[in-house]
């Protein structure tokens, strides 16, 4: 109940400061959501390969979709992140340095049937993923 009268205005202020908490923008900002993810507000990380892998879609789709587990250099986080394109996982090895960006998916999260994969690779060795698909440029080696 509201307080209406003439000594109510802490009690309308207290009111306003707790009912604060119910409007999302507000929770977010003051609890800093953005930078609980891993890429900590970035558009993009470079991360290491650790392991390629392969992970099963949802139903109704079947298939594997090829993905790689990355240790961000930022926080040491690890993340999966999706390669785009035919024949994209022969083209990254373990230990590579890669650069990853989020999917764009609703809220930032997953697209379609990717159960889990929020981030895909962008650069391998500071070289465009898609420029070495094409054949335009070649992978470096380290």
């Amino acid at each position: 109940m509201m307080s209406v009268g003439n000594f109510s205005a802490r009690k309308l202020k207290k009111d306003r400061n707790h009912f604060r908490w119910k409007n999302a923008k507000y929770k977010n900002k003051k609890l800093r959501m953005w930078k609980r993810k891993l890429l900590r507000g970035a558009p993009q990380a470079n991360g290491i390969v650790i392991e390629k892998k392969a992970v099963e879609q949802k139903q109704p789709h079947s298939g594997l979709i090829k993905a790689v587990r990355v240790q961000l250099i930022k926080n040491n986080g690890k993340v999966t992140a999706f390669l785009p394109g035919t024949n994209a996982i022969a083209q990254v090895n373990e230990h590579d340095n890669v650069t990853i960006e989020g999917i764009g998916g609703s809220q930032g999260g997953t697209i379609g049937s990717m159960c889990g994969i929020k981030y895909k690779v962008i650069k391998v060795n500071n070289v465009s993923l898609d420029a070495i698909l094409k054949g335009k440029k070649k992978r470096e080696t380290k």
